[in-house]
């Protein structure tokens, strides 16, 4: 059921982010304690700001009552994926050359599972970050079908 709720959210909320040109970065239906929450993430250059988020919460809520989706009571929450974005997709690693990044591995590379560094480059499906190892820096090659997840990081 979660995932026919997200596809049905999906349909219902990317004509309003086309609208407004803004972008759709991940939607999530789960459950926490006795409640279920629907998340919607939405992001463009330069952050979005509440007044978007709640414009694009408002008109959704709308199209959500018409389409009748959930049967449950839940929370609608619209909001930017904040400074810890995740990148799921190959465009979002595009777009990402030359940030700081946090991925987890299906499989270990190099005995390794995750990785922190540097996206230097992404071409052919492959994604080179720049890590350090104390004070050596490393490279480390991995292949996008090998990601479980990545998502901007914060550097420290």
């Amino acid at each position: 059921m979660s995932s026919k709720v997200v596809k049905t959210t999906e349909e219902l909320v990317l004509p309003i982010l086309e609208q407004k040109n803004l972008e759709l970065v991940d939607i999530e239906y789960v459950k926490e304690g006795k409640n279920w929450f629907l998340r919607v993430y939405i992001d463009k250059d330069g952050g979005v700001d509440i007044t978007e988020c709640g414009e694009v919460s408002e008109q959704l809520s709308e199209r959500l009552d018409e389409a009748d989706p959930i049967s449950e009571a839940y929370f609608l929450e619209v909001s930017s994926p904040g400074v810890e974005r995740p990148l799921k997709t190959k465009r979002d690693i595009a777009n990402s050359i030359n940030q700081y990044i946090h991925v987890k591995l299906y499989e270990p590379i190099n005995g390794e599972k995750t990785y922190e560094g540097e996206l230097i480059n992404y071409s052919e499906d492959v994604l080179t970050v720049e890590y350090r190892v104390k004070t050596r820096k490393k490279t480390v090659e991995i292949p996008f079908d090998k990601i479980a997840k990545a998502r901007l990081a914060v550097k420290f």
